[in-house]
């Protein structure tokens, strides 16, 4: 019996590892913003979100999916608006979900609430890129 419970105590941490490999939006700050948004070569997707919207907690592995996809054309950023809300609130968010679509350091496009569902965001990205 032992064996077992230890078999898959590795076992979930093993699958805990690969889950934080397969992460791949930087998070931001105050202190980063303006680096890796504003100053980025790339054009960059940025999701707000908060730790206790369910949307946005469901949408975020789709994101990262769609990094995946994107990688190399297009820069995922994710801005917890919980900690951060001098920043939010000098981006003119209201409300959370929402995607900011950056080209050139400029937002060229945004998605929020009900609209920010996963097609939606797969096509501002394809549009991005």
């Amino acid at each position: 019996m032992a064996f077992m419970h230890n078999r898959r105590a590795f076992g979930s941490s093993v699958k805990r590892e690969c889950r934080r490999e397969v992460k791949r939006l930087i998070e931001l700050n105050k202190d980063n913003f303006e680096e890796e948004v504003l100053k980025s070569d790339l054009p960059v997707l940025v999701d707000l979100w908060g730790p206790k919207c369910g949307p946005c907690l469901a949408l975020m592995p789709q994101v990262e999916d769609l990094s995946h996809e994107f990688e190399g054309k297009v820069k995922f950023c994710k801005l917890n608006v919980a900690e951060n809300r001098k920043l939010v609130i000098s981006l003119r968010v209201m409300g959370v979900p929402t995607f900011l679509f950056y080209k050139g350091g400029e937002i060229v496009d945004r998605l929020s609430g009900a609209e920010a569902v996963p097609d939606a965001i797969k096509a501002k990205v394809r549009d991005l890129a």
